[in-house]
């Protein structure tokens, strides 16, 4: 192929981040609802929901499987597609890898950047763990951590790729690396921390609600990326010729989309 469409690999992420959200919602499904239901009836025994009224508004088999279903599949589609984009700058930019191995590189990026590191320092919370005050300013610094990892991941990705030509590729990715961890540690130490964990809620509940939640998004993105990179080598690696002539082939058609 001359020229690839960067239509044509957004719709293969979009599909791939939806194989990717079906088997992520598998694990949801049966390894996370069943400490969610656990963590409620704790709420339920000990929060006095009778004194605050109300009915629900949607019922906890609506949220276990409807709700679920669509939060899982509309977030692996979405996630699918941004991170097609972001494997069509990558591909040719980061190294002489070829399709599958950008698809997991920035498939792996994805994980550690954008949930392993804010989940590290803003852990998921199961029902009855966590001040209802504090929900708000929370979720605002879980999201900040986010941004702070992607943004310091990228910017650590581009000084890598600078400092290369000077100190060399193993030097210059320990370096950049190295000023991530840093930096990232910062924000671990001068960001709030929330320790809202009752005396009384279960160690071992709370440990394995927080394993499946990223169990969960572990299965996204190790699908994800071993879809995603399936597909487009298929797209993007003609069908005939040496695999060594191949790799430039894919890497030159990105590169004229960009």
């Amino acid at each position: 192929m001359n020229s690839v469409s960067v239509r044509a690999l957004l719709i293969r992420g979009m599909l791939a981040g939806l194989v990717a959200g079906v088997l992520a919602l598998a694990v949801a499904y049966f390894l996370g609802e069943s400490r969610v239901d656990a963590a409620i009836a704790l709420e339920e025994a000990h929060a006095h929901i009778h004194e605050h009224g109300g009915e629900e508004l949607v019922s906890r088999t609506m949220q276990a499987t409807g709700g679920l279903a669509t939060g899982v599949l509309v977030f692996g589609v979405a996630a699918g597609g941004i991170a097609a984009l972001v494997f069509c700058y990558a591909l040719g930019r980061i190294g002489a890898f070829g399709p599958r191995a950008t698809a997991a590189l920035v498939a792996g990026a994805a994980l550690l950047a954008a949930y392993v590191v804010p989940f590290l320092k803003y852990p998921a919370n199961p029902p009855a763990v966590g001040n209802p005050d504090t929900i708000g300013q929370r979720t605002g610094l879980f999201f900040l951590m986010v941004a702070l990892s992607v943004l310091l991941a990228v910017a650590a990705v581009i000084t890598g790729k600078r400092l290369a030509q000077r100190l060399g590729k193993w030097n210059a990715t320990i370096t950049a690396a190295g000023g991530y961890v840093v930096l990232i540690g910062l924000a671990y130490a001068f960001l709030p921390s929330f320790n809202e964990v009752g005396a009384d809620f279960p160690a071992t509940l709370l440990w394995e609600f927080r394993l499946s939640t990223l169990a969960v998004q572990a299965t996204l993105w190790i699908v994800f990326g071993l879809v995603f990179g399936l597909l487009t080598e298929r797209l993007l690696l003609p069908r005939t010729g040496s695999a060594a002539a191949s790799a430039p082939t894919a890497t030159r058609s990105v590169g004229a989309v960009n």
